[in-house]
C-alpha cells in the first residue's frame, strides 16, 4: 500500500522544500539591484516588521511616527541597495536606516511618552490581583520614565540589547560604533536605569 502524500514524513519533506526555495538576503539583494521589486517586497517581509517594531519603540511608541521613519528607511534601502557591501548582514544595514532616520526626526521634535504597551510585557502580569496590578503601573510607568530621559544612545544600546536581543557585534553595526562605545553606553545606561529603579528592587 503506498504512503498517503499528507502523512507527517511527506509534509516534513514539503516543508523542506518549501524552505528550500526560500531566496536568500544576497540572493534577494542581487535580483533587487536590477530593478526586481519583488525580490524588493521579500526583503520587506522578511525585515519590516522587526524595523518598525524597532522604530516604534525609538519614537517613544508613536506609531504614525514609526510608520514614517520605516517608510523613509525603506525607501532609502531601494535607493541605495547599490551601496550595500555585504560588510554587514541585510538586516543590521536596514535596522541602521531605521535608526539614523529616528535620529533625523527626533532631532526635530520633541520627545513624547512611551507607550506603555511597548514596556508592558516587561512586567509580569498581577495575576488578579488589584493591588499588585496597581504596583505594576507604576513600576511600568517609572520603567517608561527612566527609559525617556536615557541619552540617546545610551537608550538606543539598551533597547537594540534588552528588547530585540542583538549582539555587541549586530549593535556596533546598526549604530556605526565600535564594539566598545557600545558596550559604555549599555554600562551607562544600565547603571542609571538601576539608580532610577532602585525603589523597585
Amino acid at each position: 500500500m503506498s504512503t498517503l502524500p499528507d502523512t507527517p514524513a511527506d509534509t516534513g519533506a514539503l516543508a523542506g522544500a518549501d524552505a528550500a526555495y526560500e531566496r536568500s538576503d544576497d540572493a534577494l539583494v542581487r535580483a533587487a539591484r536590477v530593478g526586481d521589486e519583488d525580490a524588493f517586497g521579500e526583503i520587506v517581509e522578511r525585515y519590516g516588521p522587526g524595523m518598525l517594531r524597532y522604530a516604534q519603540r525609538l519614537m517613544n511608541g508613536s506609531e504614525t511616527d514609526a510608520a514614517e521613519v520605516t517608510q523613509e528607511a525603506l525607501i532609502s534601502a531601494w535607493r541605495s541597495l547599490e551601496s550595500f557591501a555585504g560588510h554587514s548582514s541585510l538586516k543590521t544595514w536596514l535596522f541602521r536606516l531605521v535608526h539614523r532616520r529616528a535620529a533625523d526626526q527626533l532631532r526635530r521634535r520633541r520627545a513624547t511618552p512611551i507607550d506603555d504597551a511597548l514596556l508592558s510585557r516587561m512586567v509580569k502580569p498581577a495575576a488578579d490581583n488589584p493591588l499588585q496590578h496597581v504596583l505594576d503601573q507604576e513600576l511600568l510607568g517609572a520603567l517608561q520614565q527612566a527609559l525617556s530621559e536615557l541619552p540617546w544612545h545610551q537608550r538606543a544600546t539598551w533597547l537594540l540589547r534588552e528588547v530585540e536581543g542583538l549582539s555587541y557585534d549586530e549593535i556596533a553595526a546598526t549604530l556605526s560604533m565600535p564594539v566598545g562605545s557600545v558596550r559604555g553606553h549599555l554600562y551607562r545606561g544600565r547603571r542609571t536605569l538601576a539608580e532610577r529603579m532602585a525603589r523597585w528592587r
